[in-house]
Protein backbone atom coordinates (compact mmCIF):
# COMPACT_ATOMS: atom_id res chain seq x y z
CA UNK A 1 0.00 0.00 0.00
CA UNK A 2 1.06 3.64 -0.46
CA UNK A 3 2.32 4.90 2.87
CA UNK A 4 0.54 8.22 2.41
CA UNK A 5 -2.81 6.44 2.65
CA UNK A 6 -1.81 5.03 6.05
CA UNK A 7 -0.80 8.30 7.69
CA UNK A 8 -4.11 9.41 9.17
CA UNK A 9 -4.79 5.96 10.70
CA UNK A 10 -1.28 5.73 12.12
CA UNK A 11 -1.63 9.19 13.64
CA UNK A 12 -4.99 8.28 15.17
CA UNK A 13 -3.49 5.16 16.74
CA UNK A 14 -0.66 7.13 18.35
CA UNK A 15 -2.95 9.92 19.51
CA UNK A 16 -5.23 7.42 21.24
CA UNK A 17 -2.26 6.13 23.24
CA UNK A 18 -0.95 9.61 24.08
CA UNK A 19 -4.39 10.57 25.38
CA UNK A 20 -4.27 7.51 27.64
CA UNK A 21 -1.01 8.56 29.32
CA UNK A 22 -1.84 9.70 32.85
CA UNK A 23 0.23 12.04 35.03
CA UNK A 24 1.31 9.06 37.13
CA UNK A 25 2.79 7.35 34.06
CA UNK A 26 5.39 9.93 33.09
CA UNK A 27 8.30 8.46 35.07
CA UNK A 28 7.74 4.88 33.89
CA UNK A 29 10.41 3.14 31.81
CA UNK A 30 9.81 2.45 28.13
CA UNK A 31 11.33 -0.02 25.65
CA UNK A 32 13.65 2.87 24.67
CA UNK A 33 16.23 2.45 27.46
CA UNK A 34 17.24 6.10 27.55
CA UNK A 35 13.69 7.50 27.71
CA UNK A 36 10.95 7.54 30.31
CA UNK A 37 7.33 7.90 29.21
CA UNK A 38 7.54 11.66 29.73
CA UNK A 39 10.74 11.93 27.69
CA UNK A 40 9.21 9.85 24.90
CA UNK A 41 6.10 12.06 24.78
CA UNK A 42 8.37 15.10 24.41
CA UNK A 43 10.33 13.29 21.69
CA UNK A 44 7.10 12.66 19.79
CA UNK A 45 6.05 16.29 20.17
CA UNK A 46 9.35 17.58 18.82
CA UNK A 47 9.63 15.21 15.86
CA UNK A 48 5.97 15.50 14.92
CA UNK A 49 6.61 19.19 14.29
CA UNK A 50 9.89 18.60 12.47
CA UNK A 51 8.36 15.91 10.26
CA UNK A 52 5.41 18.12 9.38
CA UNK A 53 7.92 20.74 8.30
CA UNK A 54 9.68 18.19 6.07
CA UNK A 55 6.42 17.81 4.14
CA UNK A 56 5.76 21.57 4.29
CA UNK A 57 8.97 22.39 2.42
CA UNK A 58 7.28 21.24 -0.78
CA UNK A 59 3.80 22.57 -0.10
CA UNK A 60 2.14 25.99 0.36
CA UNK A 61 3.53 28.15 3.19
CA UNK A 62 0.42 27.88 5.36
CA UNK A 63 1.46 24.33 6.21
CA UNK A 64 2.72 23.72 9.80
CA UNK A 65 6.19 24.92 10.79
CA UNK A 66 8.32 23.35 13.53
CA UNK A 67 8.45 24.92 16.98
CA UNK A 68 12.16 25.68 17.51
CA UNK A 69 11.72 25.65 21.29
CA UNK A 70 9.89 22.32 21.48
CA UNK A 71 13.05 20.25 21.98
CA UNK A 72 13.95 22.20 25.14
CA UNK A 73 10.50 22.28 26.73
CA UNK A 74 8.85 19.71 28.94
CA UNK A 75 5.52 19.84 27.19
CA UNK A 76 3.95 17.41 29.65
CA UNK A 77 3.97 20.18 32.27
CA UNK A 78 1.74 22.37 30.14
CA UNK A 79 -2.08 22.29 30.34
CA UNK A 80 -3.81 20.33 27.59
CA UNK A 81 -0.60 18.77 26.28
CA UNK A 82 -2.30 15.60 25.05
CA UNK A 83 -4.76 17.57 22.94
CA UNK A 84 -1.92 19.79 21.70
CA UNK A 85 -0.15 16.64 20.55
CA UNK A 86 -3.36 15.40 18.91
CA UNK A 87 -3.64 18.63 16.91
CA UNK A 88 0.03 18.54 15.87
CA UNK A 89 -0.20 14.88 14.89
CA UNK A 90 -3.32 15.49 12.82
CA UNK A 91 -1.59 18.35 10.98
CA UNK A 92 1.41 16.13 10.27
CA UNK A 93 -0.85 13.34 8.97
CA UNK A 94 -2.63 15.82 6.70
CA UNK A 95 0.68 17.13 5.34
CA UNK A 96 1.99 13.63 4.60
CA UNK A 97 -1.31 12.52 3.06
CA UNK A 98 -0.68 14.98 0.22
CA UNK A 99 0.96 13.24 -2.77
CA UNK A 100 3.28 16.22 -3.24
CA UNK A 101 5.02 15.43 0.04
CA UNK A 102 6.31 12.14 -1.36
CA UNK A 103 8.08 13.34 -4.49
CA UNK A 104 11.74 14.25 -4.83
CA UNK A 105 13.80 15.04 -1.74
CA UNK A 106 13.23 17.02 1.44
CA UNK A 107 15.09 17.98 4.61
CA UNK A 108 14.40 16.68 8.08
CA UNK A 109 16.63 19.02 10.07
CA UNK A 110 17.26 21.90 7.67
CA UNK A 111 20.60 20.46 6.59
CA UNK A 112 21.08 17.83 3.88
CA UNK A 113 18.23 16.27 1.97
CA UNK A 114 16.94 12.71 1.77
CA UNK A 115 14.38 11.06 -0.52
CA UNK A 116 10.92 12.14 0.59
CA UNK A 117 9.61 8.53 0.83
CA UNK A 118 12.46 7.75 3.25
CA UNK A 119 11.40 10.64 5.49
CA UNK A 120 7.76 9.60 5.16
CA UNK A 121 8.66 6.17 6.50
CA UNK A 122 10.23 7.83 9.54
CA UNK A 123 6.90 9.56 10.17
CA UNK A 124 5.10 6.21 10.13
CA UNK A 125 7.67 4.72 12.51
CA UNK A 126 7.34 7.60 14.96
CA UNK A 127 3.63 6.91 15.27
CA UNK A 128 3.63 3.12 15.24
CA UNK A 129 6.95 2.16 16.85
CA UNK A 130 7.01 4.89 19.47
CA UNK A 131 3.25 4.60 19.81
CA UNK A 132 3.79 0.96 20.75
CA UNK A 133 6.61 1.95 23.12
CA UNK A 134 4.23 4.29 24.96
CA UNK A 135 1.37 1.80 24.91
CA UNK A 136 3.26 -1.07 26.54
CA UNK A 137 4.92 1.30 29.02
CA UNK A 138 1.52 2.51 30.25
CA UNK A 139 -0.55 -0.67 30.06
CA UNK A 140 -2.36 0.25 26.86
CA UNK A 141 -2.78 -1.34 23.43
CA UNK A 142 -1.82 0.33 20.16
CA UNK A 143 -4.57 -0.29 17.61
CA UNK A 144 -2.85 -1.41 14.40
CA UNK A 145 -4.86 -3.05 11.62
CA UNK A 146 -3.41 -5.55 9.15
CA UNK A 147 -2.77 -2.93 6.46
CA UNK A 148 -0.87 -0.68 8.88
CA UNK A 149 1.16 -3.64 10.14
CA UNK A 150 2.07 -4.59 6.57
CA UNK A 151 3.06 -1.01 5.68
CA UNK A 152 5.22 -0.74 8.78
CA UNK A 153 6.89 -4.10 8.24
CA UNK A 154 7.77 -3.31 4.63
CA UNK A 155 9.25 0.05 5.60
CA UNK A 156 11.18 -1.25 8.64
CA UNK A 157 12.57 -4.19 6.64
CA UNK A 158 13.84 -1.78 4.00
CA UNK A 159 15.66 0.49 6.44
CA UNK A 160 16.61 -1.85 9.33
CA UNK A 161 20.26 -2.43 8.40
CA UNK A 162 20.94 1.28 7.93
CA UNK A 163 18.99 2.18 11.07
CA UNK A 164 21.05 -0.26 13.13
CA UNK A 165 24.25 1.12 11.62
CA UNK A 166 23.31 4.59 12.86
CA UNK A 167 21.97 3.23 16.18
CA UNK A 168 18.41 4.33 15.46
CA UNK A 169 17.28 0.71 15.95
CA UNK A 170 18.76 -1.67 18.50
CA UNK A 171 19.95 -5.17 17.64
CA UNK A 172 17.30 -7.28 15.93
CA UNK A 173 15.15 -9.28 18.35
CA UNK A 174 14.41 -12.75 17.02
CA UNK A 175 10.67 -13.19 16.46
CA UNK A 176 9.16 -16.42 15.08
CA UNK A 177 8.25 -16.19 11.37
CA UNK A 178 4.73 -17.29 12.33
CA UNK A 179 4.29 -14.29 14.66
CA UNK A 180 1.94 -11.45 13.69
CA UNK A 181 3.47 -9.11 11.14
CA UNK A 182 3.46 -6.20 13.58
CA UNK A 183 5.47 -8.24 16.10
CA UNK A 184 7.95 -9.10 13.36
CA UNK A 185 8.29 -5.40 12.52
CA UNK A 186 8.97 -4.68 16.19
CA UNK A 187 11.68 -7.33 16.25
CA UNK A 188 13.35 -5.90 13.15
CA UNK A 189 13.29 -2.48 14.83
CA UNK A 190 15.09 -3.87 17.88
CA UNK A 191 12.07 -4.26 20.12
CA UNK A 192 10.92 -7.29 22.09
CA UNK A 193 7.18 -7.72 21.47
CA UNK A 194 6.86 -9.26 24.95
CA UNK A 195 8.45 -6.25 26.70
CA UNK A 196 6.67 -5.16 29.87
CA UNK A 197 7.22 -2.41 32.40
CA UNK A 198 6.00 -4.67 35.20
CA UNK A 199 9.57 -5.66 36.02
CA UNK A 200 9.93 -2.23 37.60
CA UNK A 201 6.41 -0.92 38.14
CA UNK A 202 3.01 -2.42 38.79
CA UNK A 203 0.76 -1.19 36.04
CA UNK A 204 -2.70 -0.03 37.14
Amino acid sequence: MELRTAMARASDAAVEVVRGVGPGNLDRPTPCPEMTVGALVNHLFHWTGALAHAAALKQPPQRPQPDPAAEDRDLTTEPGWAEAYAAASSATAEAWSDPRAWSGETSLTGGGTLPAPFIGGIVLGEWLLHGWDLAVATGQRLRVDDALAAALYEDVAGRADMARQYKVYGPEVEVPPTAPLFDRALGLAGRDPSWTAQAKFDLP
